[in-house]
């Protein structure tokens, strides 16, 4: 999953997407409320995280914007998307400016960062429980978003955590073609995208890992000169 962290403090931002890397989230980060937008407009998130107070655009303005029907680059999935206000305004006012501004979560500054991953995990859970689990697959395949665990035919597959985001990606885009800079820029930050020779090597490690299990040797096929999908069920 995809998380944007929109925060003018370098230090902060850095600790956020060092904690929600380790939690196998992508992230990227944007220290004003136009360079978030810029990033909104060009790819999917998930989550943004989004201080109140910001350069260019500040986070009630950037939260409106998102929600607007009628703004420029809006789309039902922006108007959708949860964002968690992370600021230090705690006023009862700042706080309903915020949640009627869009915001869904409203936390204070300073925070516990086990408290912060809690409500993201909350928040993400809730977006998709409409449309899915964190139990899902494809066949005889088994991933499991919560605990990062993959089976096929019940036989453990040891991912890495790419590889388990890969897979995920591709179970839940179904028979869609995902090409390689679109795999890339699904679940690689913005700051360390690779060539597209890392993805040929993590699809090659997952068709060996698949195949190990049980899987057939097309499980991922390649659509030449697109890119890979999952061979149909």
């Amino acid at each position: 999953m995809r998380i944007l962290v929109v925060e003018d403090d370098v230090q902060l931002a850095e600790m956020l997407m060092e904690a929600l890397t380790d939690r196998q989230y992508v992230v990227d980060i944007a220290q004003d409320g136009e360079e978030a937008w810029d990033c909104i407009k060009v790819l999917e998130y998930d989550l943004v995280v989004l201080d109140i107070t910001l350069p260019k655009l500040d986070g009630v303005s950037f939260c409106q914007r998102l929600r607007s029907p009628t703004s420029r680059h809006s789309s039902s999935r922006n108007i959708t998307i949860p964002v968690l206000m992370l600021t230090a305004r705690d006023t009862l006012g700042d706080k309903i400016t915020g949640l009627d501004a869009g915001a869904d979560d409203y936390m204070v500054k300073p925070f516990e960062m086990p408290e912060l991953m809690a409500r993201v995990r909350a928040l993400l859970r809730r977006n998709s429980a409409a449309t899915s689990s964190s139990d899902f697959g494809w066949g005889n395949l088994r991933l499991n978003s919560s605990t990062y665990e993959a089976t096929y035919s019940d036989k453990p597959l040891h991912l890495t955590p790419k590889e388990f985001a890969l897979l995920e990606l591709m179970v839940s885009s179904g028979r869609r073609v995902l090409s390689r800079a679109g795999i890339i820029e699904r679940i690689w930050s913005l700051d360390d995208p690779p060539s597209e020779e890392t993805v040929k090597s993590h699809i090659k490690s997952l068709r060996y890992k698949l195949k190990d299990v049980g899987a057939a040797d097309d499980f991922i096929e390649t659509v030449h000169g697109l890119g890979y999908r999952l061979k149909q069920l």
